[in-house]
């Protein structure tokens, strides 16, 4: 974490890249004004998944969160001649409950192949307020883990309301980042505690589910 991509995965980056710039600037011109919010909904899915890999990408290389602010830029970037394109608070967030998804599993792929966490050595600086580890010390060492769980933290106090579209993703959202966390916490245990008893390449099955109580009668 916090190092450049490899040079042979940005070339590989770079035809998406370059596919993703010209799909928004082709409906760029229709989202200005007015329409950026007539057509808020048409647009969410593809701002979401832009913003996925955004986030994911900008945490690799520099192990901190890509902010509101600095997204917000990035797309309005891609939207050339057409004008900018506009990113909600919205759809930034939905993006970081999705980016948790990827954090999984780019988390439990590195402990089955190097035998450890994927960490973050924080220099001598303050940290900034960018850090996903919101009790960060100057110093600190942090794990991918670590910031899991404070970023968890930070959706589950989200006020959302009720009743709108938004609400609704959030909720559908919200189980889905839970269980990636509890993935990461389950599959650390593993490498912990049983990891002498894995063999090496071992990965955990990413499909089950959280672990359900069992009531047993007295």
């Amino acid at each position: 974490l916090a190092q450049p991509l490899p040079a042979h995965v940005n070339k590989n980056n770079a035809q998406y890249y370059d596919i993703i710039k010209e799909r928004y600037k082709n409906i760029s011109g229709d989202l200005q004004g007015l329409n950026a919010w007539r057509y808020a909904r048409n647009i969410t899915g593809g701002n979401q998944e832009y913003m996925e890999a955004a986030i994911f990408q900008h945490y690799l290389t520099t192990g901190t969160l890509l902010t509101y602010e600095e997204s917000v830029e990035q797309l309005r970037s891609l939207g050339g001649e057409g004008g900018p394109v506009q990113l909600t608070v919205e759809d930034y967030l939905l993006g970081v409950f999705d980016m948790t998804g990827e954090l999984m599993r780019f988390s439990i792929t590195t402990m089955a192949t190097d035998g450890k966490l994927p960490s973050v050595e924080a220099n001598d600086e303050a940290p900034s307020v960018d850090k996903m580890d919101v009790d960060s010390q100057p110093g600190d060492h942090r794990d991918v883990l670590t910031d899991l769980r404070s970023l968890r933290s930070e959706l589950e106090g989200l006020n959302v309301g009720f009743g709108s579209s938004f609400a609704r993703d959030v909720d559908k959202k919200m189980d889905v980042m839970q269980t990636s966390v509890e993935k990461v916490e389950k599959a650390l245990y593993g490498l912990v505690i049983r990891g002498r008893e894995r063999p090496k390449g071992w990965m955990p099955d990413l499909d089950s589910g959280p672990r359900r109580d069992v009531e047993v009668e007295g």
